[in-house]
């Protein structure tokens, strides 16, 4: 049972209801370029239509600061839900006042209407109560469909969830119970895999994992870090020096917890980082002095994949290796494919997130096929990294 409200605890026939979106999508010239996020919570929108709701959708688009910049108007934002929706999507030029009302006071049950962009206000970042009750004036009830902004204390994420009734939307929900079946309640054993550059953007979260997987597999640069942590020489190899004794502490604090962590045995070198780059495959300690580490060898990725046999959760986070150039992107490529196999063979629940590891699993071609995988970037990071999420904490049952 879920631990928060959904729609399925709000009545919205013939009420108005806010639906609070991420539809901050890039724009060129004034025309949607990406319409991911729209595309993601139509369903929630349509779900409200058919049960007669009045859809107020209140969203924000990039950072004017406080001020009214018509650079960041949310009106062909508006069109573009209408194209994909199907249907018209009135416009309000703002989002408080007499001019969103009059918008408001127009509709029918089964409409849609969307509010001028919430950061025009100071306000709203500042989380500012009286904003938000006047957000409050134009609906009855709040769904909050916007996981991705859910680490913000703002007005439409936060404050007017404590002043009307509020509810998550069917992307928040799944969201919600996708990450509590990855890190909350998962089926053991689970194991998180953690790539990208740098440790020190991601010790809150290796701190927080290493107490709740059984296993942590480390790639990209970070497992470098480690590496030389424990003595290996990583040649040139992108590197954080200074935080070996760091990477030494969470891997005490790891065997402490009774969790694993996977380093790779064996790694790809090359001489320069490029397309095409001449590359050859060595045990990790034999890396030459004058060649850098970019991808896991052969022998790490069959000892991955033999270990994704035997989990039942996996939690992904980052790449394995340089994947965005070849031949960089063999041992990414090749362990995601199989978790997603996995996946479907119904032996695995996977749950991804991360800008860069969207990228990654669309790069090899099963950016659809985890059980879910999240946009949401900042918001999963903190989340991985234990901390409570103002705009999913207001909705907790």
């Amino acid at each position: 049972m879920a631990t928060f409200r959904t729609i399925d605890d709000l009545d919205v026939s013939g009420k108005r209801v806010l639906l609070r979106v991420d539809f901050n999508v890039p724009m060129k010239d004034g025309v949607v370029t990406d319409a991911t996020r729209i595309e993601r919570s139509l369903p929630t929108v349509r779900d409200l239509i058919d049960r007669g709701a009045k859809v107020i959708l209140i969203a924000h688009l990039g950072r004017p600061k406080g001020k009214k910049n018509l650079d960041f108007t949310l009106k062909p934002v508006a069109e573009k839900t209408g194209e994909l929706l199907g249907k018209p999507v009135a416009f309000a030029p703002d989002c408080i006042g007499p001019e969103a009302a009059a918008v408001v006071n127009a509709m029918k049950p089964g409409d849609v209407a969307m509010l001028e962009n919430v950061r025009f206000y100071a306000e709203e970042e500042k989380n500012d109560a009286e904003f938000a009750r006047k957000l409050a004036e134009l609906g009855d009830c709040l769904v909050s469909d916007a996981f991705s902004c859910a680490h913000r204390a703002h007005a439409s994420v936060e404050a007017l969830a404590r002043i009307i009734p509020s509810a998550a939307g069917r992307l928040m929900q799944a969201e919600l119970e996708a990450l509590e079946g990855a890190l909350g309640t998962p089926v053991h054993p689970v194991a998180a895999l953690v790539g990208g550059a740098k440790i020190s953007t991601k010790l809150d979260v290796l701190g927080n994992l290493v107490e709740r997987v059984d296993e942590l597999i480390v790639g990209g640069a970070m497992a470098n870090t480690f590496l030389a942590a424990k003595g290996v020489d990583v040649g040139k190899s992108l590197c954080e020096h200074d935080m070996a004794d760091n990477a030494r502490a969470i891997m005490a604090k790891a065997d402490a917890a009774g969790c694993a962590i996977v380093l790779p045995t064996d790694v790809v070198v090359a001489s320069e980082f490029k397309e095409g780059a001449a590359a050859t495959a060595v045990d990790v300690a034999n890396v030459p002095d004058d060649k850098m580490i970019l991808d896991v060898g052969a022998k790490s990725v069959d000892d991955l994949k033999g270990r994704l046999a035997g989990y039942k959760t996996l939690l992904w986070n980052g790449p394995l290796g340089a994947f965005e150039v070849t031949p960089f992107d063999v041992g990414t490529n090749a362990v995601a494919q199989e978790a997603a196999r996995l996946t479907k063979a119904g032996k695995l629940m996977s749950v991804a997130g991360g800008g860069d590891t969207v990228a990654a699993l669309a790069h090899a071609g099963v950016g659809d096929e985890f059980s879910y995988v999240s946009t949401a970037g900042g918001a999963f990071l903190e989340w991985m990294e234990g901390k409570t999420l103002p705009g999913v904490a207001v909705l907790r049952q």
